[in-house]
């Protein structure tokens, strides 16, 4: 390359404005020096051809090429010298390229190859959504959207980082402020360029970035324990006679009410299958019978995986399939068999159940058909979810399965709606993207694939309380997709309805008061009454001795005016997961919490036996109240304790690497609701986690 198309040497960042005619570069040049009191870089070849067209009417011919690459490029290193931090180039050797390509079908080598190694910090993509503005030397306004592909696409084929910039000039400056400073941070955290793209499509706020690679080199915040929240200790036990009085009252007040049914079912069953994986990538049936491996690796699960095969609702499909592929099926023997069944269940050309959502796996055998979870949940919908004949049921999907759901709702939706005379308006949303969290090695490093791009995990199910914040309902629902049940859906139904009584209830009194401090109803009195209500139903206690009246008030508002939710608690019978506790906060606050067992300091000897003796589960069932006493909703984000977040380490092949979840949907992302515990039975909780909970008595015919 000539030494006059060379670039010089800078600490300093360069912008380059890119895009056709007239769509604001040169504004948006002028705009950012003045912004950040810089320098800008003018187009050259405005004021060469500009001369040329006044002194003899000549237009731009292809020998005008490299007189304009050369002006340009001295231009840009006058301009360097003088710039403080930035510098925001009008245009620069690659805009010449593509008019020389794009006019003359031609472009110099010499120009070719310095544009390619010009280098910029970032490219802004003008949009040609401004008006056009005519002068002497512009033409093809009616060519605008085929010009601005060709430089769109020169930006992609020479791997340049870019952003398109779009809307008016105030909208266009403010975007593209944000996006510098994000830059300059990004870069102050070792990313480079491409990086910064890549996390500016996925929607990550580059602060969010920041705080990320934080948590992994100091560790998370872990929970203080002040006990096991048991019943009569934060949770409530009701008798039989009590839920099905609190259910009474739910009925008689739906019909005023918006219902909601929200059922988290993101992301494919991998997990449901994994041990199976495992056996198909570790197994040779060459080499080892399936009862040696089962003994070699100590792998319980897929021994009662085979010892119960045939109860699976799934087995007769797959094995008429296996007679169908292989004829002589029959006469193989014992391995052969099982190990062609279970190759059969996860092979992408065949049955692939560990891609697909388990909401779409068969989960119950019933006389004349076999049931998903989907089916399940809309059944249950009339028992429960519904109010003056309609019932609303939100699933949040990946994007790659919505077409499944909407395929499995195809099949049931018409069947249910005609038995139960129920109307089931079915809606979707997506884990956001913005939600992910960048992965990391064992030393804290960005993990990256074979073509050098950033990996992303999702942030695990706390995502989803951005998804319950854009609901619309009075009364919500929240029930895990694998959380159901072959019998006794009037049971599930009946404690469903009962919390919702107990959340109706405690709404009327909250919102009483509410609607008392505003109106300045209050007395002394009723002050000691609302402090026993908390303490009594909610497990707040508030210390008022020495506040003035007022400050009371504004305690009460403060406490009282939060979402709510009551949460179904099972009895622990040795399930994997966490549990309600007293949690003390770092202000001292005591709260009633759900806490997973990766929030523990297990090398605290105290903290650990704290959580041995934890006597429930997490909630397997909620109900929640996300509007306030002036019926408006709340920001849900608003209640996150932003603290309890986890990381969890995965394999990637031979790799470890970390990701960070945000703090569970019933976990810190309601840390700060008004939250009610409640025992209720065993039988509400029938969780899939493996494939072989499906041998469990809830989800096998009786």
């Amino acid at each position: 390359m000539e030494e006059n198309l060379k670039q010089q040497d800078t600490r300093i960042l360069k912008f380059a404005l890119f895009g056709p005619e007239s769509t604001g570069k040169t504004t948006l040049a002028q705009q950012l020096a003045s912004y950040y009191e810089t320098e800008w870089v003018p187009e050259f070849a405005r004021d060469y051809l500009q001369e040329k067209w006044e002194e003899n009417q000549h237009i731009c011919v292809e020998e005008d090429m490299m007189p304009i690459a050369y002006g340009q490029t001295k231009l840009e290193n006058d301009k360097l010298v003088l710039a403080s931090k930035f510098l925001f180039c009008d245009t620069n050797l690659m805009v010449t390229k593509v008019f020389s390509e794009m006019y003359y079908d031609y472009c110099n080598p010499l120009l070719n190859e310095a544009a390619l190694e010009h280098e910029y910090d970032l490219f802004f993509l003008t949009d040609i959504d401004v008006p056009w503005e005519k002068d002497d030397i512009r033409d093809s306004p009616k060519e605008r959207e085929s010009v601005f592909s060709v430089f769109k696409e020169t930006l992609i084929e020479t791997k340049k980082p870019y952003i398109t910039l779009s809307g008016n000039k105030k909208s266009r400056l403010a975007k593209a402020v944000e996006i510098i400073n994000n830059l300059v941070l990004a870069k102050e955290l070792g990313f480079s360029s491409a990086d910064f793209v890549q996390i500016y499509e996925h929607g990550i706020s580059f602060e969010k970035i920041k705080k990320q690679l934080q948590i992994f080199k100091n560790g998370i915040n872990k929970s203080h324990l002040i006990s096991p929240a048991t019943v009569s200790n934060g949770i409530l036990s009701l008798s039989e006679a009590d839920f099905e009085t609190k259910a009474i009252l739910f009925d008689a007040n739906k019909a005023t009410l918006k219902l909601k049914k929200f059922v988290p079912a993101s992301g494919a069953a991998s997990r449901m299958f994994k041990f199976l994986s495992a056996f198909l990538n570790d197994f040779n049936i060459e080499k080892e019978s399936i009862n040696a491996y089962i003994n070699r690796k100590k792998e319980s699960q897929l021994s009662l995986f085979i010892i119960g095969m045939d109860k699976f609702p799934f087995f007769e499909t797959v094995d008429k399939k296996l007679k169908k592929v292989y004829p002589d099926f029959d006469s193989l023997g014992t391995d052969y068999k099982n190990y062609y069944f279970i190759k059969m269940l996860l092979a992408s050309d065949y049955f692939d159940f560990a891609n697909k959502p388990k909401a779409v796996l068969p989960f119950h055998q019933y006389k004349t058909h076999i049931a998903n979870p989907i089916e399940e949940h809309l059944h249950e919908c009339a028992y429960y979810a519904s109010s003056n004949s309609v019932s609303n049921l939100h699933f949040t999907v990946s994007e790659i399965h919505q077409s499944q759901f909407e395929e499995c709702v195809a099949i049931v939706k018409t069947k249910f709606e005609q038995e139960s005379g129920t109307k089931i308006d079915i809606s979707y949303s997506y884990q956001n993207k913005s939600t992910d969290s960048i992965t990391v090695d064992l030393e804290n490093k960005p993990v990256r694939t074979e073509e050098g791009k950033l990996v992303f995990r999702p942030g695990g199910h706390g995502a989803l309380i951005d998804n319950l914040n854009n609901l619309d309902a009075d009364v919500i629902f929240i029930k895990n997709i694998d959380n159901v049940i072959q019998n006794h859906v009037d049971k599930i139904a009946l404690y469903k309805k009962a919390l919702a009584g107990i959340l109706i209830e405690l709404q009327k009194k909250v919102f009483g008061y509410l609607i008392e401090i505003e109106n300045q109803e209050i007395t002394e009195e009723k002050i000691v009454e609302v402090v026993l209500f908390l303490k009594q139903n909610l497990n707040i206690k508030i210390d008022f001795e020495k506040l003035t009246f007022e400050s009371k008030l504004d305690i009460m508002r403060e406490v009282l005016n939060r979402p709510i939710r009551v949460c179904g608690m099972v009895k622990n019978e040795g399930e994997p997961g966490g549990g309600p506790f007293w949690v003390q906060d770092e202000k001292g606050v005591i709260s009633l919490q759900i806490v997973e067992a990766s929030q523990v300091d297990l090398a605290d000897k105290n903290q650990a036996a704290i959580l041995a003796n934890a006597t429930h589960f997490n909630p397997v069932d909620l109900v929640c109240g996300i509007k306030n006493y002036k019926n408006e909703k709340f920001d849900l984000t608003k209640f996150i304790n932003h603290n309890a977040g986890f990381i969890v380490e995965k394999s990637v092949g031979k790799d470890s690497v970390k990701g960070y979840e945000l703090p569970g949907l019933w976990n810190g992302a309601m840390a700060n609701w008004l939250t009610v515990f409640v025992a209720v039975p065993i039988i509400t909780f029938n969780p899939v986690k493996t494939v072989n909970d499906l041998l469990k008595p809830a989800h096998q015919p009786q």
